[in-house]
């Protein structure tokens, strides 16, 4: 096997998606490096995946893992709200991103259905969509290639419900599986596929699955999908319900930092984001 394949970085290795994250890239025909942060939990990893401990709400831990990385999924999540969700929904991708530098690489987020859904009655009952909004505002301010996920209930569908739809605008607020459901195999079969796909690009979607046989092409998926605006907070059709001058002033230093690594990478001719798309797309299964 040729060593000059794309290296991926499993964020979330060994939750309920990062496992058959791992797999599907794996079976892609990646290097794959999954991030745990105890190596005695890793052990449902397939063994040709390499370990590397880090702590991904601690920036310092992190520079071993995102060295020399092509591409990135994130697959973490916490089900606390609080503090909690702060320190791994956002954290996770703001201290992966602190730790990336000025480094060009392709990204592939997960968060959730749902995920724009507010309410002033109860704000602490959606806290945790908050900081995964956050999370997503990181990834798009910093001008990497990416693609956001946003999956419906996992394994809620029937074993005949495997038609994958990508919508637009996360409109499913109900907060319950009536929202869309999608297999835990599919939502990494999208994340990992997203990687090397043109028509994937700066877009953001919610993903369930509805009765019918699963679709080998996902680009046909990806391609109808409008893009994000460049370095914008929000995904293109969402609500326009989380004004930037509302949110705490250390969500706004972090997207200036973020902000401030995009520019200083953009300022090196060799990191041009084309040029990195590019080789990671034709090495992707060398």
């Amino acid at each position: 096997m040729s060593t000059n394949r794309s290296t991926v970085l499993v964020v979330g290795a060994t939750g309920s998606i990062g496992i058959p994250v791992v797999a599907e890239a794996l079976h892609a025909g990646y290097a794959v490096r999954a991030l745990v942060r105890d190596l005695d939990r890793a052990r449902e990893l397939a063994p040709e995946a390499m370990r590397v401990v880090g702590d991904l709400t601690r920036a310092e831990t992190l520079q071993d893992a995102v060295a020399g990385v092509d591409a990135i999924v994130f697959t973490h999540g916490t089900y606390d709200d609080g503090e909690a969700a702060e320190r791994v929904d956002y954290g996770a991708v703001r201290n992966t991103l602190a730790a990336l530098g000025a480094r060009q690489v392709r990204i592939a987020l997960m968060t959730t259905i749902g995920v724009t859904f507010r309410t002033s009655a109860d704000r602490s009952a959606n806290e945790r969509h908050d900081w995964k909004r956050r999370g997503e505002r990181l990834v798009r301010v910093s001008g990497l290639p990416y693609t956001i996920v946003r999956p419906g209930w996992f394994d809620y569908n029937g074993a005949d419900e495997e038609h994958l739809v990508l919508l637009q605008g996360d409109r499913r607020h109900a907060g319950d599986p009536s929202d869309g459901a999608v297999s835990r195999r599919q939502i990494a079969q999208v994340l990992v596929a997203s990687l090397t796909s043109d028509a994937a690009l700066r877009k953001s979607f919610e993903l369930v699955s509805v009765k019918g046989p699963a679709q080998d092409d996902l680009d046909p998926l990806f391609a109808p999908l409008d893009a994000d605006a460049r370095g914008a907070l929000d995904a293109a059709h969402d609500l326009d319900n989380m004004p930037l001058v509302e949110e705490p002033q250390r969500v706004r230093d972090d997207l200036d930092a973020v902000r401030t690594r995009h520019a200083e990478r953009d300022e090196a001719p060799h990191n041009a984001p084309a040029t990195a798309h590019s080789a990671f797309s034709a090495n992707a299964k060398q």
